[in-house]
């Protein structure tokens, strides 16, 4: 379980030693505006303003095993910040976080072994020169056999659309490609906890559809899917629960039904279509 209690988190507290993530930095992004976001472009922080009220305030959120639970709401609103104190990169002025039973802050080891994340920026997350060697780094740390570690790759590949590419150099790959290549390293390693931040930036429709019956299945096995995102297509038909964050609080959390017609007012785009990939709604053409 993921849970955080009457957290709060103010990055003014820290000056220049942690910096917003883009998406709670109250930055102004093409995608955000409803326009194409380029892969290798990056919000400007807006720091001043970030600093007028802590990034989260007083929140409690609560995700059992095995749900599948979309945290959204507009830039600036906290969402990647409730990720980074989740995997111990950060840690609460108050209030506690837990993952089952651990503390991120304490104890980072155990929780990253049973959470995998992709973040805003994946390209960030890549290691190895080639797009195989960098999707095996995860389950080549947990002392995998060499089998089963080609087995996750290969699958891990396919699912993003990524197959029989595995010997292409990463600094070649387009910034939609590399993002496709750290959400296929995180799914290598098969985690019981799966925070996706904005994992469909970059992709087309049919590595968003793969991506998507990917997620649904492991939520079926019980592993825990947090996906953050301002773009909800697809996931409304998908998610158990939708939890809104805004200035920084917990404005609705409740089904996706109950959820639909609130969601506007919150700042959250609502699509009842199904993706058809392009370069609108925050994706850029990989």
């Amino acid at each position: 379980m993921l849970r955080a209690d009457g957290v709060v988190f103010d990055y003014a507290d820290r000056g220049a030693t942690l910096a917003p993530p883009d998406d709670d930095s109250e930055a102004t992004t093409d995608a955000a505006a409803g326009g194409a976001a380029d892969g290798d472009s990056a919000a400007t922080t807006d720091a001043a303003a970030a600093a007028d009220r802590p990034a989260l305030d007083g929140i409690s959120v609560s995700i059992p095993d095995g749900q599948f639970r979309v945290l959204a709401g507009p830039n600036g609103s906290g969402k990647s910040t409730l990720v980074r104190l989740f995997v111990g990169l950060a840690e609460a002025d108050a209030g506690t976080v837990r993952v089952d039973g651990h503390d991120p802050a304490v104890d980072p080891l155990a929780v990253r072994t049973s959470v995998g994340v992709v973040f805003q920026n994946p390209r960030d997350q890549l290691v190895a020169a080639t797009v195989a060697a960098d999707v095996a780094f995860g389950p080549e740390n947990l002392g995998l056999d060499r089998a089963e570690i080609d087995r996750r790759v290969e699958a891990a590949l396919a699912t993003v659309g990524m197959d029989g590419r595995g010997e292409e150099r990463v600094t070649e790959l387009s910034g939609g490609e590399r993002a496709r290549v750290a959400l296929a390293g995180v799914l290598a390693m098969e985690p019981d906890h799966l925070l996706l931040d904005e994992p469909f930036v970059g992709l087309d429709a049919p590595a968003r559809a793969a991506v998507l019956e990917h997620v649904r299945a492991l939520a079926a096995t019980e592993t825990t899917v947090v996906v953050v995102t301002h773009d909800l297509r697809g996931l409304l038909s998908t998610a158990d629960q939708i939890t809104v964050l805004a200035d920084g609080q917990v404005a609705l959390s409740t089904s996706p039904e109950e959820a639909r017609d609130r969601l506007p007012e919150l700042g959250v785009a609502v699509s009842d279509g199904v993706d058809t990939g392009g370069s609108g709604n925050g994706c850029w053409e990989p």
